[in-house]
């Protein structure tokens, strides 16, 4: 089997208020090559940015089995990996879990890969993590400023599939 390079996915997620306009960042980074992703959204939590951000990554990446080393502030997402929650949300059915749609969305492209989740503070000067916010907040201020009804990230509420 041919080795693969380590891929870096650097995410962040933001909202203007909670719920609010809100937006993703993505910096994934390759050997030479970097790509930058970012959406936003005229209704939406910051947890809901953050984990979308990771989604958005990993949905990006083409070869299968890829090693991912994930960057992200977000205590959410990074804890609910490395401490267990995700699986013992799967299996309990997935009952009182919020955002269960891009959980069970994640858990899918999740399992494709080998990936392995690093917390990073935020706001602290950190290159990547501070364009990814750049991203997510310049998305989300954009979907408010053009005054979007769509896309509305329905979910946030009643935790219905995307």
């Amino acid at each position: 089997m041919q080795d693969k390079p380590i891929i870096y996915l650097y995410t962040d997620g933001a909202s203007s208020g909670n719920p609010g306009p809100g937006g993703y960042g993505v910096v994934l980074k390759c050997g030479e090559y970097r790509k930058e992703l970012s959406g936003g959204f005229m209704k939406t939590t910051n947890n809901r940015m953050e984990l979308l951000a990771v989604i958005v990554g990993l949905e990006t990446i083409r070869w299968p089995h890829a090693h991912v080393e994930v960057w992200s502030d977000s205590s959410y997402v990074v804890k609910a990996i490395n401490e267990g929650w995700l699986k013992n949300w799967e299996l309990k059915g997935w009952k009182k879990v919020k955002n269960v749609d891009l959980w069970i969305r994640f858990n899918r492209i999740y399992k494709l890969h080998d990936v392995h989740f690093n917390w990073l503070k935020g706001h602290a000067g950190h290159p990547e993590n501070e364009r990814c916010d750049a991203l997510a907040v310049n998305a989300g201020a954009g979907a408010y400023a053009r005054g979007e009804q769509l896309p509305e990230d329905y979910g946030y509420e009643d935790n219905t599939l995307i």
